[in-house]
């Protein structure tokens, strides 16, 4: 959407879209899109990869210096996530439309994509800041262990049974569960169609509620995602995410029936 784009949908009233209810047996159909997406864009999709598995590495060698970003840095990490995949969502958008996918798509949905998609973006990048900055003040204030290296934080997190942590724990899951609510559907909505930030924000937060069984199960494999490519030394995100986010493209366009909503800046 472009700031015009921004300022007509703002100026008219949109209904908001119908949204379907779709079994957790769809989990899979998207993975198996999502993969099919992948391996029809080729490089301009495993771009997305080789960038968030060296943004992974950055987090981490900066977590390994100064250890109290750890727990806010990941979870901050996971709350810009989805605004990294818009490039993947025009990508999956132009194979949807049955027209050969390029690298030019992907730099247009961030160049032509809008205002709205900055502010949604930087709505999300001060959510993550503001979520390092509260861990690392309850840490700082609360926590009593003696901890000096990373290996302390997980034999602190394995053995002690603190309320700082439970309640930090406690947080983050809830931090996680609104900030997927919220981006699940929303940035690919505002990739594709017309309408205000409000409005894809309401319409993901809807989608995940009357969805709730299959956007749980949805969630829980992304997370297993997230997990298994930490594990593989961050090597996994090389090709979990980019086809994540093909996948979250067909979430969309499952969940929500935009069909009535005006075309975005990206529309052909």
């Amino acid at each position: 959407m472009t700031a015009n784009g921004e300022a007509s949908a703002a100026g008219r009233r949109i209904s908001p879209p119908p949204i379907r209810e779709v079994s957790p047996g769809a989990v899979l159909r998207w993975i198996r899109l999502g993969w099919r997406d992948f391996r029809a864009a080729g490089w301009p999709s495993l771009m997305h990869g080789l960038i968030v598995m060296a943004l992974s590495v950055v987090i981490v060698e900066i977590t390994l210096l100064f250890w109290p970003l750890l727990p806010g840095a990941v979870s901050g990490f996971l709350v810009v996530g989805p605004i990294l995949a818009t490039g993947l969502y025009a990508l999956s958008r132009r194979i949807e439309a049955g027209q050969p996918p390029s690298r030019r798509d992907a730099v247009e949905a961030w160049r032509r994509g809008s205002t709205c998609l900055f502010r949604f973006g930087l709505l999300l990048v001060l959510g993550g800041t503001t979520w390092v900055l509260f861990s690392m003040l309850l840490f700082h204030y609360f926590v009593s262990a003696d901890i000096e290296r990373p290996l302390d934080f997980v034999r602190y997190i394995v053995l002690q049974n603190d309320r700082a942590f439970l309640l930090w724990t406690v947080l983050a899951g809830l931090v996680a569960a609104v900030t997927f609510a919220v981006t699940v559907v929303a940035v690919p909505l505002l990739v594709d169609r017309d309408v205000t930030t409000p409005l894809a924000l309401a319409t993901s937060v809807r989608a995940v509620a009357e969805n709730p069984v299959t956007m749980t199960w949805w969630a829980l494999l992304i997370l297993l995602a997230t997990g298994l490519s930490v594990a593989t030394l961050m090597l996994g995100f090389i090709v979990l995410y980019p086809v994540i986010g093909h996948a979250s493209w067909h979430v969309y366009r499952d969940l929500v029936d935009a069909d009535r909503l005006p075309p975005g800046a990206l529309a052909d």
